[in-house]
């Protein structure tokens, strides 16, 4: 029988986060700490506004790039946070999530044989969808000493004649690490002077615990080469609504509604009435969860200076990334013995590439009574290994 599978798609491994979560459903007693989810409900006033539209028989599809009030309020939002301006009706998708953005962004801009710059540590997705774009990934490999953040040098040294797009995946999952004025001023120099593009995924925009957020999208020439990332899952916890969207160059976004358009007509009608009453009356909501979020960060950070755990401090997203060489483990051997024999999951530095190796990742996007409880029994596991170390020297 002929196979039936695309060569492409077998070479690309599943998610090395799932197995993990795999494991812990069915582990009594354990807790995860590598959900990259929010553990907030979704505010009422917005499932409220969600639950009115269905009520109103608001069930049908809406224009493919989303709904006009909707574009709207995030033409709204992006000028009002971040300085952003976009043309609502022409630079500007609604997505389902996130993810699909980043996917069709690639498949808009990407021929064969161009190479995409991918930091790394970095969330999963980009890698596949570059390589199902028919694109060349090329991977910087981010420093702990530079705290994580992708510096003009690194970038320079990646970039090849082939080179086309920047991924810059910040603030950074599984890091926290964050890029200010000053780094992206610098970036933006290099990627002007070669000539390339950027996608700019800001996900964790509402989550930085600096000052506000900069997107490099507001530097002086780089809007025109820009596509900026974003949506409603962590910043207004509304993760199951899969709701994203992406603003950038009509020249771009054309292109990749051309592709919406096709593989997916149109964004989940209800999540798009609610997602209008989040930007209308959230803003609220995301200072108050953001609140809780940096008091998690600090208490974790706290705890692992008296555990005698290296861990940088981050400042964006719900995510710390301790370094765990000094135990002579790989990250996964770290999390595989840490989930058997204390029953706390994390997630191992490796799922996010290679220059993950030596660090975990943890998700403070839980109560500090399981952060308080999960920390305990990290720390009965670290003294464990320091004891037995100490005992074989």
């Amino acid at each position: 029988m002929r196979n039936p599978l695309s060569k492409t798609i077998t070479t690309i491994e599943p998610s090395g986060i799932r197995k993990f979560f795999d494991i812990v459903s069915e582990m009594e007693d354990a807790i995860s700490l590598g959900v990259g989810e929010p553990d907030f409900d979704t505010p009422w006033h917005i499932r409220d506004e969600g639950i009115y539209s269905l009520e109103k028989g608001r069930t049908f599809y809406t224009s493919n790039a989303g709904l006009k009030e909707l574009k709207i309020e995030i033409s709204k939002f992006l000028d009002r946070r971040y300085g952003l301006r976009y043309d609502a009706n022409k630079e500007m998708l609604v997505t389902v999530g996130g993810s699909e953005a980043i996917d069709i962004a690639m498949r808009a801009m990407l021929d064969p044989g161009d190479e995409v710059l991918i930091p790394q540590p970095s969330y999963v997705s980009y890698v596949p969808c570059c390589v199902l774009a028919n694109g060349t990934p090329v991977i910087i490999e981010l420093k702990s000493e530079n705290n994580f953040r992708l510096t003009a040098e690194e970038l320079e040294a990646a970039i090849t004649p082939k080179t086309k797009l920047l991924v810059l995946p910040f603030p950074n999952n599984p890091t926290g690490a964050v890029m200010e004025r000053k780094d992206l001023e610098a970036i933006a120099a290099v990627i002007e002077k070669y000539d390339l593009f950027v996608l700019s995924d800001e996900i964790y925009s509402e989550l930085t615990y600096l000052d506000n957020h900069v997107s490099i999208a507001s530097l002086p020439g780089m809007r025109e080469r820009t596509i900026v990332i974003n949506g409603f899952s962590k910043s207004h916890a509304m993760t199951g609504w899969r709701l994203g969207y992406a603003c950038g160059p009509e020249v771009i976004v054309k292109q990749m509604l051309k592709i919406h358009q096709f593989a997916i007509m149109c964004a989940p009608t209800t999540s798009q009435y609610a997602a209008v009453e989040a930007l209308r009356n959230g803003d609220e909501d995301v200072k108050m969860m953001r609140e809780e979020y940096n008091g998690r960060r600090r208490y974790l950070l706290k705890r692992f200076k008296e555990m005698g755990l290296s861990c940088f401090e981050p400042f964006g997203a719900f995510y710390v990334f301790p370094c765990i060489k000094e135990f002579g483990m790989t990250s996964d051997e770290f999390a595989n013995e840490l989930l058997r024999s204390k029953k706390v999951a994390v997630v191992p530095g490796t799922a996010f590439g290679n220059s993950g190796e030596g660090f975990i990742r943890i998700s403070y996007a839980y109560s500090l009574d399981d952060l308080k409880l999960a920390l305990g029994r990290v720390e009965e596991f670290i003294t464990e290994l320091r004891e037995k170390q100490a005992g074989n020297a």
